[in-house]
């Protein structure tokens, strides 16, 4: 399974960005699709994830403001970002869970929240 991520930039403080992940079988199939972001001298973390029935999940720190969907037909997942702040700044990464042993990851989109 290969994941192509797009859509990330620079932006200011309270701006929006929609984030898009091309993947390349039917995602249905897979148990979930998600965003993960990592920061300088951070650890990976979990930003949300859509379950195969449809079902999301978001982290604490972007509830409210980030929101991930779907288009099954063009195998993609997005993640509109809205009211950016600096610590939204990282690499995002998008990640298909196969099953609970096989995962696979895309290439990430750095994403840029100027102050």
């Amino acid at each position: 399974v290969q994941l192509q991520a797009s859509g990330g930039g620079l932006v200011q403080t309270g701006g929006s960005l929609r984030l898009s992940c091309v993947v390349s079988t039917n995602i249905y199939i897979l148990n979930r699709v998600g965003w993960y972001r990592q920061a300088p001298g951070n650890q990976r973390e979990l930003v949300a994830t859509i379950e195969r029935g449809g079902t999301a999940d978001y982290a604490d720190s972007v509830k409210g403001r980030f929101s991930i969907s779907r288009d099954i037909g063009r195998s993609t997942v997005f993640l509109q970002m809205n009211s950016l702040k600096p610590e939204d700044t990282a690499v995002y990464y998008c990640n298909a869970e196969a099953s609970k042993t096989t995962a696979f990851w895309g290439r990430g989109t750095q994403v840029t929240v100027s102050s």
